[in-house]
């Protein structure tokens, strides 16, 4: 918690809506009586990151659980959020400098107008990092993510880690720190 603390917030943009409650392909039935973070529609650290599968901008699918074994950096966003459009050229530089073998970031997209805003965003930023869609929400909701842009760290075992609320200078030192002692777990 306290890498969290330390990278410093930019302002805190929230989303307000009507949302609906959806469920998020893969996710697993709950185990032993205990409600699944997917039934709750809230993922708390420590909880397993519910698995999901979303299209990216070149219509492949992607699923979280195929990134087992890598620190992933799953951040909720839309082109339409200040606060978001703010955070990501310091995702940027971060997914440039720490090797994919070993982090991946996945910047969901909530936009409802899908790739027909995200690619020409993502052009124009320069972005390389991966750019998912859930344009219905699903998987947003699942995640509890009722406003953006929010970040869930996820460890090597899919485990939350860390839910990081509002926009984050990404390229900080201590940005660094966070994603570099998950790695070491």
């Amino acid at each position: 918690m306290k890498y969290i603390q330390k990278i410093s917030p930019l302002p805190v943009f929230l989303v307000a809506g009507v949302l609906v409650m959806a469920s998020v392909v893969g996710a697993q039935p709950p185990q032993s009586g205990k409600r699944s973070p997917v039934e709750r529609g809230v993922v708390q650290v420590g909880d397993e990151a519910p698995n999901f599968m979303l299209r990216d901008l070149a219509g492949n699918v992607v699923s979280l659980s195929q990134l087992r074994g890598k620190v992933v950096l799953l951040n909720f966003w839309a082109t339409w959020c200040g606060p978001c459009r703010v955070e990501m050229p310091a995702m940027e530089q971060l997914y440039r400098t720490v090797p994919r073998g070993e982090f991946e970031i996945l910047a969901v997209s909530t936009d409802a107008q899908g790739a027909a805003v995200t690619r020409p965003f993502q052009k124009r930023m320069g972005f390389t990092f991966p750019i998912l869609h859930d344009s219905e929400y699903r998987v947003g909701l699942a995640y509890g993510a009722r406003t953006i842009p929010i970040t869930f760290m996820v460890d090597r075992h899919g485990v939350v880690r860390q839910k990081i609320f509002g926009a984050r200078d990404w390229d900080s030192p201590e940005a660094r720190d966070l994603i570099q002692a998950l790695m070491k777990s």
